[in-house]
């Protein structure tokens, strides 16, 4: 039953996209040139959309999607042939049927040669592209000249039509990645996001394993300290907490050695400095938006190199900014800035928030220290600079922390050869 309901849910989005091809392709090709005198044949934007949907949101079936968009170009020109005063039924069909096999042999091609595995190889793509385009022009130019004896085309005309599918289909895929490549880049930014979070929560997961290694043995240490004592009740209850540590320890172990597994994962690749940015301003500016504050990002780079070690970078670089973000009223600015000095990374970013009390500044490194608060007066976990400064440690570098009454400033050096791929 609930196969069937699927099955009946994907037919359904199937015929909206395949009727959505139909109808936007026959309202396209009413923008047109007519290259040719005395001739129907048109250049229109419909071959344009129609291929670029097709790329975009394919039916399950080209061949139907062709069929079915012919035939609905047809009658849409038929209507508007209706609407002026002279209509011959027979005449404008002869005018308009040949538009029919252009669609309909463009798809087949496309469906024969398996358009999917193309996607990704776009010169390719434009070329099987233009080569049906040119296929369909041709048999819709050649089906007119039969029903309507016309002259023939000359080889100037042939070529221009050649030209023509060149340019355009070329001009669809180009559009066409344009619009893949973003989206790509906009899924890398999400995973990017997600695997620095996770990279800090490995961080300090990985420190809370280290002080349960440390209550388990010192709580095993009690126990045989109570045992020599001969306190027999206290010394069983101190192996049982011993033992009860020991199954967290265990779980945490698990959970951790997944994490880690991810997050190592995605540090196989490599991005430049720059793209890291990029990312971390467009999260934080999303997340300024999101607490409907009006934040200006500024951002100086003046070194450039790629790392492998984006995941880390982010989970420090998103912490300190989402601060920043979180420490400005309602309208301000934070500026980042990047650059090298003596086999050293540099980066530099200051906000125009609240600022940190001086007398803080010592403190604010230490899990559990906070300066923000809900609603109801919760203090927050206070683990965001924590996770930054083992982040710094790990990464070999050293992190100072300028406040003022106007703001706050963090400076941060790590050594260049930890963090070039």
């Amino acid at each position: 039953m609930l196969k069937k309901f699927f099955h009946q849910k994907l037919s359904r989005i199937d015929g909206v996209a395949l009727v959505l091809i139909a109808i936007l392709t026959a309202i396209a090709g009413e923008f047109k040139v007519i290259p040719f005198n005395g001739e129907v044949f048109r250049f229109g934007l419909g071959s344009i959309a129609y291929f670029l949907l097709i790329l975009v949101r394919p039916a399950s079936s080209l061949i139907r999607t062709g069929l079915v968009t012919g035939i609905t170009v047809v009658c849409f020109r038929l209507f508007g042939d209706m609407m002026l005063d002279e209509f011959h039924l027979w005449t404008s069909l002869k005018n308009h049927f040949p538009s029919f096999l252009f669609y309909f042999l463009f798809a087949c091609g496309l469906s024969i040669i398996n358009i999917e595995k193309y996607k990704t190889f776009p010169l390719l793509l434009g070329a099987w592209g233009a080569i049906f385009e040119f296929i369909g022009n041709g048999a819709e130019f050649l089906m007119r000249d039969l029903l309507l004896h016309h002259e023939g085309l000359g080889l100037q005309d042939w070529a221009l039509v050649g030209g023509v599918a060149l340019f355009r289909s070329y001009f669809v895929v180009g559009l066409y990645s344009t619009i893949t490549i973003s989206e790509q880049k906009k899924r890398v930014q999400e995973m990017l996001s997600v695997g620095s979070e996770l990279y800090a929560e490995t961080l300090y997961l990985q420190k809370s394993m280290n002080h349960i290694e440390q209550i388990t043995a010192s709580s095993h240490d009690l126990y045989r300290k109570l045992k020599k004592q001969n306190l027999q009740e206290l010394s069983v209850q101190a192996l049982t907490i011993t033992q009860e540590i020991h199954e967290v320890k265990k779980d945490s172990q698990r959970i951790l050695s997944g994490l880690s597994k991810i997050t190592n994962e995605k540090r196989n690749d490599a991005f430049l400095l720059s793209d890291l940015l990029g990312f971390v301003e467009t999260a934080n500016k999303k997340y300024s938006e999101l607490l409907k504050k009006n934040i200006t990002f500024r951002l100086s780079v003046t070194t450039d190199f790629q790392t492998d070690q984006h995941i880390a970078l982010l989970a420090l670089l998103n912490n300190i900014v989402a601060n920043a973000v979180e420490s400005i009223a309602g309208t301000g600015e934070i500026h980042f800035t990047l650059y090298e000095d003596a086999e050293r990374i540099c980066m530099q970013i200051r906000d125009t928030g609240k600022g940190i009390p001086i007398e803080d500044i010592p403190i604010i490194f230490e899990p559990g220290y906070t300066t923000k608060f809900n609603d109801r007066g919760v203090a927050a976990t206070g683990i965001g600079l924590s996770h930054v400064q083992e982040i710094i440690q790990m990464l070999e570098g050293q992190i100072q922390v300028q406040a003022t009454g106007e703001g706050t400033t963090f400076h941060i050096q790590i050594p260049i050869h930890i963090i070039r791929k």
